[in-house]
């Protein structure tokens, strides 16, 4: 149970939803923004997060849409796991959301409220990295679009009063062969020691992971030592691990030592798959 009360809006607009937190946070209230709800209601419980009034963006349509062209896949941000993952416009992002919490929680967690979330896996942001997606925020300036490569650095860089509106991706990338594997120290259920998403595209390889470090990210100096033409793929691996950013975790889960050994592994398999695949 939450041991705090909150006012609930519900707009209508992206401006009503603007408007909305700008006159809250006048009034000393401390608004925040939400479609699923899941991490207010768990850290709410833990008393690690409080807010005393919510914005609902559900009833807005821009943050609804899902629309395809020949083009571009343009995503909603309150678009669920569970409906991504049963939509096959974009292969590796339904892949991963069936593979993130489980079914009943999938059901309210959203794209852009896992993209955005204090949990620090955030696994959806990986296909979005990967395919050089554009990102629609909304704020006190109006509608900017931004690369999601500029403004995801560990986390969203979200100003105050911003929400994502939509993602954007072109039809080129997400029809690109991509491997996505999730690695658990057991079994098939709980927290994952490490994933790994990869796509190639006009024959390099891109890679993003989330559960290494305490933030998901894709690095370029990793890619550059994987797409060397000249080496072995071991000696390609053993390189691209030296330029992995810190801090590795060290939890329950796993010890630093042991996620790095399975994410060696790990991309030894993408390597070996995705030279052998079409560019």
């Amino acid at each position: 149970m939450i041991s705090f009360d909150f006012d609930y809006y519900k707009p209508d607009s992206i401006d009503e939803a603007v408007t909305l937190f700008r006159s809250l946070s006048s009034m000393g209230k401390k608004p925040m923004y939400y479609a699923g709800g899941t991490e207010i209601i768990t850290l709410g419980r833990l008393n690690l997060l409080y807010t005393n009034a919510v914005i609902d963006l559900k009833g807005i349509s821009e943050c609804n849409i899902l629309a395809h062209n020949s083009d571009t896949l343009t995503i909603g941000a309150s678009l669920t796991l569970a409906q991504l993952g049963m939509n096959h416009y974009f292969p590796l992002l339904a892949n991963i959301s069936k593979e993130i919490a489980d079914h009943t929680s999938r059901l309210k967690i959203t794209v852009g409220g896992n993209i955005c979330g204090n949990i620090f896996y955030r696994e959806a942001v990986l296909p979005f990295l990967l395919t050089d997606s554009q990102v629609l925020i909304a704020g006190k300036n109006g509608l900017q679009k931004n690369p999601i490569n500029n403004v995801f650095c560990k986390t969203m860089q979200l100003e105050n009063g911003e929400f994502i509106v939509q993602l954007q991706t072109q039809s080129k990338y997400i029809e690109s062969p991509f491997v996505s594997i999730k690695r658990r120290q057991q079994w098939n259920v709980g927290y994952p020691l490490i994933t790994v998403n990869s796509i190639k595209v006009e024959n390099q390889i891109r890679v993003a992971i989330a559960g290494l470090c305490p933030f998901p990210f894709r690095s370029l100096k990793m890619e550059s030592m994987l797409n060397r033409k000249e080496l072995s793929t071991e000696e390609k691996v053993e390189l691209a691990i030296q330029h992995l950013p810190q801090p590795i975790l060290n939890d329950v889960e796993g010890s630093d030592e042991y996620r790095i050994f399975v994410l060696k592994n790990t991309l030894l398999d993408v390597v070996e798959t995705l030279e052998g695949a079409g560019a």
